[in-house]
């Protein structure tokens, strides 16, 4: 019968990521392989950093050794935690044996923390307790408030190794990936030659991560993290002009087979770019470093207008823009615009896709979790709650973590990055194969 542990999911969750993103094993279990030092001893020596779970009523609470341990005498140091209610409190104690914290051979009374688990006891410091926001019961041995050491009842504990989320097996697996996708978008042709470069418009409201994507993309081909497009807090945005950005590859200097079009963010009312300069820039009427003015669309004979736009001006795929946080907190407001827009992409036979930022900043995600982010379970409710709320298909919701602090680049964020704009591509042929013979005559 296969050994589980007493923590809940998100426990498990919490507790991995509070320690750098770690893997669980559960090496010992103290109501299966007995309440003894000597069988953790015996089961977690030289399994390299582990983290002990000690369960006291309704209290969680234990200690992360950092370091593996071989021999009685080996001093690792420990970090100790309890799980508060939104939150794990921790307070570092030092190095320390394991026939000390063990209690191997006899209690030290200088010792911060000891788990005598034959005795189904741990001795703890009083400030030690109050620094982790313990709230236990103590036992009737020693629970005078005056004492400095105060004994915690244990009921049951568990030993877990602790391993990189990202071992090398995985990151070898995620160098090949990386690969196979970087050749295939560089080798990418659109559909029948029809145009040389497919054009993916960015649309969504001010500060969801337009330009940070299109920033990720160039970093991700440049082979280092570049902040080309301005990207800002402020409310009112820091996209004010429609840029259309084609990204050279860093090895041969070649233009990639896409451009990204950065558009002003959507904003409520009369905030953002018209509607008219939505559907100009569509159709390819509206060149490079256009200025927007939210209260006048462009017309023609502007500097900045195409009179006779050619299929390869026009916008090829869409992609709405949202982070991830914030995407269920949509007003009424913007979500009717957002719905206007994609009736004219509709019209205009314009594939359209979702693309959620900050998947990073959600609640106990770890990188591990990018390998298979969207069978992520707080994923998966997001991707349901935007089918839900703005009707678009499961399948067309792309998520990714952009650069946005970062200093060097990261494999597992690459392949976000990657796919999501492979996915982007894929809509741009739909689009081509689409469109009737007479529209593609006069193609280049």
């Amino acid at each position: 019968m296969a050994v589980t542990t007493c923590l809940t999911k998100m426990q498990e969750k919490k507790l991995q990521s509070c320690f750098g993103g770690k893997r669980f094993t559960l090496l010992y279990k103290a109501s299966v392989h007995d309440f003894s030092g000597y069988n953790v001893y015996k089961r977690c020596n030289n399994q390299g950093p582990t983290v002990m779970v000690i369960y006291s009523g309704h209290d969680i609470f234990g200690a992360y050794i950092k370091d593996s341990y071989q021999e009685y005498g080996d001093r690792v140091p420990i970090v100790l935690f309890a799980f508060q209610k939104n939150e794990i409190s921790e307070c570092k104690i030092g190095a320390y044996s394991p026939s000390t914290f063990l209690c191997l051979y006899k209690e030290d009374n200088c010792s911060e923390f000891l788990l005598n688990l034959d005795g189904k006891k741990v001795t703890m410091k009083l400030d030690t307790i109050e620094k982790l926001q313990l709230k236990v019961q103590v036992s009737n041995e020693r629970h005078q408030k005056h004492q400095k050491d105060q004994i915690i009842s244990v009921k049951e504990c568990e030993v877990f190794r602790c391993e990189d989320l990202l071992d090398k097996r995985n990151m070898e697996e995620i160098t090949q990936l990386h690969k196979s996708l970087l050749f295939d978008i560089k080798s990418y042709r659109p559909y029948r030659d029809l145009v040389r470069q497919i054009r993916i418009l960015l649309l969504g409201p001010t500060g969801a991560g337009k330009s940070s994507f299109f920033n990720s993309v160039k970093s991700v081909f440049r082979g280092y993290v570049t902040h080309q497009a301005l990207v800002g807090s402020d409310a009112a945005g820091v996209s004010d002009k429609y840029r259309v950005y084609s990204i050279k590859d860093a090895g041969y200097n070649n233009s990639l087979p896409f451009i990204l079009c950065d558009s002003m963010g959507l904003g409520e009312e009369d905030k953002g770019p018209c509607m008219d300069d939505i559907v100009y820039i569509l159709k390819g009427h509206i060149s490079d470093r256009y200025q927007f003015n939210s209260m006048k669309p462009i017309t023609p004979g502007h500097s900045n207008y195409i009179e006779n736009p050619l299929l390869k001006d026009r916008i090829h795929c869409a992609v709405f823009v949202f982070n991830i946080n914030s995407v269920e907190h949509l007003s009424y407001e913007m979500m009717a615009k957002i719905k206007k827009i994609r009736r004219e992409l509709i019209k205009c036979g314009i594939i359209h896709v979702v693309l959620l930022t900050h998947v990073d900043s959600l609640d106990l995600i770890t990188k591990g979790d990018f390998i298979d982010i969207y069978r992520c379970t707080l994923v998966k409710c997001k991707l349901e709650m935007v089918h839900r709320e703005l009707g678009f298909a499961l399948s067309d919701i792309l998520v990714v973590s952009n650069y946005t602090s970062e200093w060097e680049l990261e494999p597992v964020k690459d392949l976000l990055i990657l796919s999501a704009l492979r996915q982007m591509l894929w809509a741009a042929d739909d689009f081509l194969e689409d469109l009737p013979p007479e529209k593609t005559e006069k193609r280049k």
